[in-house]
């Protein structure tokens, strides 16, 4: 049990010293309303006065970065535990739902399995599990980059190749985006990327049979309001008015 005639007492002491309530609350853990019922007959001397003023106007001023610094502690913190919740190593089929959402939501909807991103994380993660999951060697993947002109082309094939393992010979000729003068709100330091699993078609349907299985609960509900919305689909497609002169 706290003894608060102690703990007045240090409070008095602090407040005498010109602490301010907040500073005083870092050290004795007690209420707000407590500290104030203990500490409204203390008398600053003037130059504590003077420091606290300077201090709040301080405060003041920094309202918006205040209340921004905040935000970012918060956030941290937010993060922090929730990255606390996840364990590892993740179960065979946790694992194996991850990517199946990361390629439905990333992946080539083609007949070769392709994922195209620019996070290192996500193609790596992706990268290791298509050699978890389909026993494919990351040696026979193959890559191919969409940079920009100002990019080092080989020194970023180099970056890719030594995150994933795909070798540099297995890397296809990158795809230069012409220049623009609008801004990047985004650098893509690395560029974008895409891994690409020879002879794959197999796969590819049967990562989208896993989609499909996992949407089995809520694809009667799809069909049902896709069928009564049916006309949306019979929109017809745009005339481009202005073609490019030959």
């Amino acid at each position: 049990m706290k003894d608060f005639g102690l703990l007045k007492n240090q409070a008095l002491n602090l407040r005498k010293k010109g602490l301010s309530y907040s500073e005083i609350r870092s050290k004795i853990k007690v209420s707000k309303s407590t500290l104030s019922m203990w500490l409204k007959g203390v008398k600053l001397k003037p130059e504590h006065r003077a420091r606290l003023y300077t201090k709040q106007i301080q405060i003041l001023s920094r309202g918006p970065q205040s209340q921004k610094e905040r935000r970012a502690r918060e956030i941290k913190e937010i993060v922090k535990e929730a990255s606390n919740e996840i364990k590892l190593p993740l179960s065979s089929e946790a694992h194996r739902l991850i990517g199946v959402g990361l390629y439905w939501a990333e992946g080539s909807k083609g007949k070769m399995f392709q994922i195209t991103n620019s996070d290192p994380y996500l193609i790596l993660f992706m990268v290791r599990w298509i050699e978890k999951i389909f026993s494919i060697s990351v040696e026979t993947l193959r890559a191919r980059l969409n940079i920009y002109p100002q990019q080092g082309d080989l020194k970023i094939k180099k970056f890719w190749s030594n995150l994933t393992g795909i070798p540099l010979k297995n890397f296809k000729k990158s795809y230069i985006k012409p220049l623009s003068t609008g801004y990047k709100k985004n650098n893509l330091y690395y560029g974008t990327i895409r891994i690409e699993v020879p002879k794959s078609a197999n796969f590819v349907c049967k990562t989208f049979g896993w989609v499909q299985g996992l949407l089995a609960d809520i694809k009667p509900q799809v069909d049902f309001v896709q069928k009564k919305w049916r006309h949306l689909s019979k929109v017809p497609r745009p005339v481009n008015l202005n073609p490019p002169i030959a």
